[in-house]
């Protein structure tokens, strides 16, 4: 598994094109209305899979109210390791796109805290699960695993 992790709009998406530019990819955005347990449904033969938009389906967990955020981040810890395995078995490759929030400002609603909270422990074990991490701001990428 690959994570490229990046701002809003610093060019994650090429990034991934750049990388793997004659694969065909099999896309999951929630920016596009895809809950992420359709993964594996989605995830078709000797296809790349891109999954994306991780801060959308958390913020949904959180609204939803459901579960205490340790809960959460295990749940999307297991996707993750999911994907792993997935992609071992494939023998294909999968890429994580993640957005980094905050920059170390710390936002006032709780809800958002929460948000930013969540998203950096859940980058912090696709890091670890990852075996490439490539960071990327103003189109530039730059491999730091």
């Amino acid at each position: 598994m690959q994570l490229i992790i990046g701002g809003t709009y610093s060019g994650k998406r090429q990034a991934v094109r750049k990388l793997y530019p004659s694969k065909k990819i099999s896309w999951v955005s929630a920016y596009e209305g895809i809950q992420l347990g359709h993964w594996q449904n989605m995830w078709e033969e000797k296809t790349l899979l891109v999954l994306e938009g991780w801060e959308v389906w958390l913020r949904d967990e959180i609204e939803g109210g459901r579960c205490q955020l340790d809960v959460i981040r295990e749940g999307y810890r297991h996707t993750l390791e999911a994907v792993c395995s997935e992609e071992k078995h494939r023998n294909e490759h999968a890429v994580v796109i993640m957005l980094e929030m905050g920059r170390g400002i710390v936002p006032i609603a709780e809800a958002d805290r929460s948000l930013r909270d969540i998203c950096g422990w859940l980058q912090q074990d696709a890091a670890t699960l990852a075996a490439d991490v490539t960071y990327v701001w103003h189109g530039l990428e730059k491999k730091i695993k």
